[in-house]
């Protein structure tokens, strides 16, 4: 059955993953608010203050995680744990583009999904997941595997912002978030920036997959693999509609949301069931 994650420490002589948890979860909401509140007025928040906050968010999210993944007997990666891990990439993979690219709006989305993630891995019930004590090549699998599912994250998030500065243009009625957009276009390339470095990532992580994992089809994973495989045909099509048709707008976006929800469904999807409703 599920248990409440107990409140010990997750390695001896280490601080209890509480802390840093909560300190994370707040510096998260305090910047959340700090650049909705700039925006809200209409005014681009400070670069490099915003910087800084997410930085030290962060910098707390990664300590808590690092107490709540290593374990004497494996990397424990349950479900809440791998999510809060992910979120983790993402938000440090945005933090990264930001310095050559103008992505900062995508934190006001992803800052909020740290605190939550944050939040979960230290208060949600624990799944049935086993300790993960594997090969390197199996890690460098789980790896690439993170890295893929945070840039088609990412990429979501961006077709999200896409289409509400869209639908706001449309209507003649930008708000302040919107008027701190790049051009509409530049908006596009960057959508499409993320997707080919996510369907880059995605297909590492399904050839890395198939070297050193015994059976891509046994049982347990068959229907992860065959859905991630489903997920990379969907951004392949889509990426070669961009190139060939010159696919935009509506169309990508809602191809971008397809392909990402059969990515969900192969991870999350079946984490959920393995460990809440089937415990295995």
């Amino acid at each position: 059955m599920p248990h409440s994650r107990p409140f010990r420490l997750a390695l001896p002589g280490l601080m209890h993953p509480l802390l840093p948890s909560l300190i994370a979860a707040g510096l998260y909401a305090g910047t959340t608010a700090y650049q909705g509140l700039r925006l809200a007025q209409r005014a681009a928040p400070d670069k490099r203050l915003l910087g800084l906050l997410s930085i030290a968010a962060l910098l707390a999210h990664g300590t808590a995680l690092y107490l709540q993944l290593i374990t004497a007997s494996g990397l424990n990666l349950d479900f809440f744990n791998a999510a809060s891990l992910i979120a983790a990439a993402v938000i440090l993979l945005t933090l990264l583009a930001c310095r050559q690219i103008p992505v900062e709006n995508l934190l006001l989305l992803l800052l909020p999904l740290g605190a939550l993630t944050a939040l979960m891995a230290q208060f949600a019930p624990s799944g049935t997941a086993q300790a993960i004590n594997e090969q390197p090549g199996i890690l460098a699998h789980i790896l690439l595997s993170i890295l893929a599912y945070g840039m088609l994250t990412i990429a979501v998030f961006q077709s999200l912002l896409l289409l509400l500065q869209d639908h706001q243009l449309k209507h003649k009625h930008p708000s302040g978030l919107i008027k701190n957009f790049p051009p509409l276009q530049t908006m596009e390339s960057l959508l499409f920036g993320f997707l080919w470095a996510g369907w880059g990532l995605l297909s590492l992580s399904l050839v890395s997959g198939w070297l050193f994992l015994d059976d891509l089809f046994a049982q347990h994973v068959a229907h992860k693999t065959i859905l991630a495989c489903v997920a990379w045909v969907v951004f392949a099509v889509l990426l070669w509609g961009r190139q060939q048709l010159g696919w935009r707008g509506h169309k990508a976006i809602r191809w971008t949301l397809a392909g990402f929800c059969l990515l969900m469904l192969a991870y999350f999807g079946s984490k959920l069931v393995r460990e809440f409703i089937l415990h295995i």
